[in-house]
């Protein structure tokens, strides 16, 4: 029988652009099966992953999604079920192997059954460790809490960007024309550039690949972040990737000094425009983008963990709740941070945030997906 596998091209080399824009190349996937010693079978997955940035600090998060029908439905394979080193985080680029095991148990005999697309999201790792946190609690409207919370978190993973309009249309287009994730403020070219064709298909308007999608809300981001194994960042995770720990190699080997551990914005102190040098997408037209920017447009302002647009640009959605002692769970807030390109300098600092209902979708709304390190609780 023919064995029909998918070689699937990541959206990133699709469109010409460059393996910084949200997603890695990945090509020559392969896919077959595997007799193990106890006569049972495995399913193999080989591709190609591509990225000079590729490092421990800087890793990929590879996920594998499949179906097993031309017709069925897309899937996402754990990589609590995966061997070999080809799913989860990738250190360096280069061949990868990742093994399904029981696969006879999955009633998944013959390779030519499955259908493979791996996708690869550049990362950021935050170290363990300590950690000023500047943001008041309740967002500054619990009088009855320090302004102060000084904090430690375990290592955990962050995206370097916020979630691209060309990989949100993937997710869109693999999960089914049911219109999921989609809501038809995202049709206007001035922001998304999003089409919902006849057949249920999405389509982007030339030139809007790379902005970061808007209009999503709190419950449409955990959606996309469940359909490639991510999450939500917490707030106090949001915050120690903009600002930094106070070792930025973190507690452990406490050999890299965090030079500015309460700083106010990703590279320091200054202003965004002082000097009339732009540092992030904010209110001005004089930063170049009267409106969203590309994702990554500002390298040279990273956070110090090399997370880019981290100030401005787009608010982006946490995990948390808007919660103060007198109106815990009651208001159904959801904590926002990072500020947009509607917002006046001091409004994507730092330590300034906001509470949006979560069925909210917005246009100066967008997100970007964290993961706890492997092993953690």
């Amino acid at each position: 029988m023919f064995r029909r596998i998918l070689l699937f091209i990541l959206v990133g080399m699709l469109l010409g652009f460059t393996a910084s824009a949200q997603v890695l190349p990945v090509d020559n996937v392969k896919v077959w099966n595997e007799s193990t010693d106890l006569a049972g079978l495995k399913l193999v997955i080989d591709y190609e992953l591509h990225g000079e940035s590729i490092t421990p600090d800087t890793p990929a998060y590879v996920f594998i999604r499949y179906r097993s029908s031309a017709d069925g439905p897309w899937q996402l394979l754990p990589n609590a079920i995966l061997g070999g080193n080809g799913a989860g985080l990738m250190d360096s680029s280069g061949a990868k192997k990742a093994i399904w095991w029981g696969t006879q148990e999955n009633t998944i005999q013959d390779a030519s059954q499955i259908e493979c697309r791996v996708r690869a999201i550049p990362m950021a790792r935050i170290p363990a460790g300590a950690f000023t946190m500047r943001s008041l609690p309740g967002q500054g409207r619990d009088q009855s809490s320090k302004n102060e919370v000084k904090s430690a978190l375990p290592t955990y993973y962050m995206a370097l960007h916020e979630t691209s309009i060309a990989l949100y249309v993937e997710y869109m287009n693999e999960s089914g024309a049911d219109g999921v994730g989609y809501n038809d403020k995202m049709a206007k070219e001035s922001r998304c550039g999003i089409t919902r064709n006849e057949d249920g298909t999405y389509t982007i308007a030339p030139g809007k690949e790379m902005h970061p999608v808007t209009y999503v809300s709190w419950y449409d981001s955990g959606a996309f972040l469940r359909w490639c194994g991510l999450r939500l960042p917490t707030e106090a995770e949001w915050e120690k990737a903009y600002v930094g720990g106070h070792y930025l190699d973190g507690d452990t080997l406490k050999k890299n000094k965090n030079p500015m551990p309460e700083r106010h914005y990703p590279w320091g102190n200054e202003f965004p425009g002082v000097g009339g040098l732009y540092r992030c997408n904010y209110e001005t037209d004089q930063d170049g983008f009267p409106q969203l920017a590309p994702i990554g447009s500002f390298p040279d302002f990273n956070s110090p963990y090399g997370l880019c647009d981290m100030a401005g640009n787009v608010n982006e959605w946490t995990l948390d709740w808007y919660t103060t002692q007198h109106h815990a769970g009651l208001d159904g807030y959801r904590v926002v941070r990072g500020g947009s390109w509607l917002d006046v300098s001091e409004g994507v600092d730092g330590v300034t945030g906001a509470t949006i209902l979560p069925i909210k979708e917005s246009s100066i709304m967008g997100f970007r997906g964290a993961m706890s390190a492997p092993g953690a609780p």
